[in-house]
């Protein structure tokens, strides 16, 4: 983008954008059962290197160094869910990132009043 004087780097905020079925080679669906909840992280190891990962694989990579959720993938990759979903699940295939469900406690009876005190007392 330019501005009015013609200068080309006016527009510090542009952004190259692209369709989210580019990103996937027009998938729709991922071949890996992802919830958004379900932690993702990278491995170390797999089939693909960096430098042969595409731009989106590769960006879906760094972010996942450490746990983090499919929702928050998604929101800083900027994409629609099933789109991260398509990119992990490419990913989990390859054996570069692993997945794992979190695990929650039923809560108890205590827990529960606690709450419910809690709730009352607002």
């Amino acid at each position: 983008m330019t501005d009015p004087d013609g200068d080309p780097t006016a527009d510090a905020h542009f952004e190259l954008w692209e369709r989210p079925y580019t990103a996937t080679n027009g998938r729709t669906q991922p071949s890996v059962e992802l919830d958004l909840m379900s932690f993702v992280r990278a491995t170390g190891r797999g089939a693909l290197t960096p430098e042969r990962l595409g731009h989106d694989h590769a960006q879906t990579l760094r972010l996942c160094h450490l746990p983090t959720s499919v929702a928050e993938v998604a929101a800083h990759l900027r994409q629609p869910v099933m789109v991260t979903k398509v990119l992990l699940s490419d990913l989990i295939e390859s054996g570069a990132v692993t997945t794992r469900y979190p695990t929650f406690e039923a809560p108890t009876p205590a827990h529960l009043r606690r709450l419910l005190d809690g709730l009352q007392r607002l």
